[in-house]
C-alpha cells in the first residue's frame, strides 16, 4: 500500500476531514501507519475520540478499491500535499485538503489565480460582468477559480474558456458526480485548458454540507475573491469570509441598489470590501505581479483612424456603436480598422460586439 493510496483511505473516513488526518500522520509517521495502529493509540491523539478511532481500523470494510480503479479508470490525477504539483498558496490556509483528486492539470501559473464567484441566479447584468471580467483577466494571465454552480460561476468559467486562458473548477462533491449535472459538459471543457478538482472522493454526492467546505478551497487557491452579485445568505458570501480569513484581498462588483440579489455585494463594499468597475481596478491591487516590461507598450506605426480607435480604447469594454459614435468615422471603416487592430493583438473583440485592448 502506498502512502497516496492509504490517504486515499483515510480521506473516505466519514467525519476524519483534513486536520485529523495531519494529526494522525505527525503522530504515527505517515498515513500508511495510521491504518496499522490500534484503537488505543489512535484515541490518544488529540481530536481523534472514541468513535473514530474504533472506526478506522475497520478501513477494511471501505469501498477502497472501487476508489482505486475509478481513479484509474477516468484518468483522474491524484495530488497530495506533499507533492511538487501542490498548490503553494492552498497549503498556506489552516486546514488545506490532504489530497486534491484532478481532471486536467494543475500548472505553475494558477499561483496568479483570483475567485469569481456569485449568485446562483444571478441578473443579465451580472452575468455579463462574471463573463467579461474573467475574460479580461486571463488575457492578462490570471487563472480563474470558480465553483462550477449555475449562475456567475458557470459565467466566469466560460468567459475565462473564451479568452482561451486557464480556470480552475472547485467541486463540493466527487469529480464522478459533476454538480450541477447541466454542466458535465463545461466540465470538460474546463479540463482541457485548466483543472476541474474536489478534495471529496469520486462517488461523493453533492450534499449541503460540502459546499462551505469546498469554498475554503476556492479562497485558498487565488490571491483574492471577487463576489459578483449575492444576496445577503449567500455562498458566495461565506467564500469572502474564509478569503479573509486566509488573509486573501476580498473585492465586489456594485450592482442596484433595488436588487435584491446586489445586497450581499453592496454590504461587503459597506464593510470594506473593493469596489470593482472593471478589471483594471483589480489588476492594480496586483501592480507588483505585472512587471512594466511585461505590460503591453504603446503601439507603432498607427494610422490616423487606427490611432482615433486605439485611444477610444482601454480595459473597459466599449460597444462597436459607442466607437462610431465617439471616432465619427463611418460604420464600415470603424469596422475595418477594428479589424486590422484585432490581427495585430492590439484590440480584442469580445461577445456582443464589445471591444477592449489585447
Amino acid at each position: 500500500m502506498t502512502e497516496t493510496e492509504s490517504l486515499i483511505i483515510l480521506n473516505l473516513v466519514r467525519g476524519l476531514g483534513p486536520l485529523r488526518i495531519r494529526r494522525l500522520v505527525e503522530a504515527f509517521g505517515s498515513a500508511a501507519a495510521v491504518l496499522k495502529a490500534s484503537p488505543a493509540a489512535l484515541e490518544s491523539v488529540p481530536m481523534v475520540g472514541a468513535v473514530l478511532a474504533r472506526e478506522i481500523p475497520r478501513w477494511r470494510d471501505l469501498p477502497y478499491r472501487v476508489e482505486l480503479d475509478l481513479i484509474g479508470k477516468l484518468g483522474v490525477g491524484i495530488v497530495t500535499a506533499a507533492d511538487e504539483d501542490y498548490p503553494p498558496q492552498l497549503s498556506e490556509i489552516y486546514d488545506p485538503p490532504v489530497l486534491l483528486y484532478v481532471r486536467g492539470k494543475l500548472a505553475p501559473a494558477d499561483r496568479l489565480s483570483l475567485a469569481v464567484v456569485g449568485s446562483r441566479r444571478a441578473s443579465h447584468y451580472g452575468l455579463q460582468a462574471a463573463f467579461n471580467l474573467s475574460h479580461q483577466l486571463v488575457s492578462r494571465g490570471i487563472t480563474v477559480v470558480s465553483g462550477l454552480a449555475r449562475g456567475v460561476d458557470s459565467r466566469a468559467h466560460r468567459g475565462a474558456l473564451s479568452g482561451k486562458g486557464r480556470t480552475i473548477a472547485v467541486l463540493g462533491s466527487g469529480l464522478a458526480h459533476i454538480y450541477p449535472p447541466e454542466n458535465a459538459e463545461l466540465a470538460d471543457r474546463i479540463a482541457t485548458s485548466g483543472a476541474v478538482v474536489s478534495e471529496f472522493p469520486l462517488t461523493a454526492r453533492p450534499e449541503k454540507g460540502n459546499f462551505p467546505v469546498r469554498n475554503r478551497v476556492i479562497s485558498g487557491l487565488s490571491l483574492g475573491v471577487l463576489v459578483v452579485e449575492a444576496a445577503e445568505r449567500s455562498g458566495a458570501l461565506i467564500t469572502a469570509r474564509l478569503a479573509l480569513d486566509q488573509n486573501r484581498l476580498v473585492m465586489a462588483v456594485p450592482g442596484r441598489i433595488d436588487s435584491f440579489s446586489a445586497r450581499g455585494t453592496n454590504r461587503l463594499i459597506q464593510e470594506g470590501a473593493k469596489m470593482v468597475s472593471g478589471v483594471e481596478d483589480i489588476l492594480e491591487e496586483f501592480a507588483y505581479l505585472f512587471p512594466a516590461a511585461t505590460r503591453p507598450g504603446p503601439p507603432a506605426n498607427l494610422s490616423g483612424d487606427e490611432k482615433k480607435i486605439f485611444d477610444l480604447l482601454s480595459e473597459e469594454e466599449k460597444q462597436i456603436e459607442q466607437l462610431i459614435e465617439e471616432s465619427g468615422l463611418a460604420p464600415a471603416r470603424a469596422a475595418s480598422v477594428l479589424l486590422g487592430l484585432e490581427l495585430r493583438r492590439l484590440v480584442r473583440q469580445l461577445p456582443g460586439k464589445y471591444y477592449i485592448r489585447g
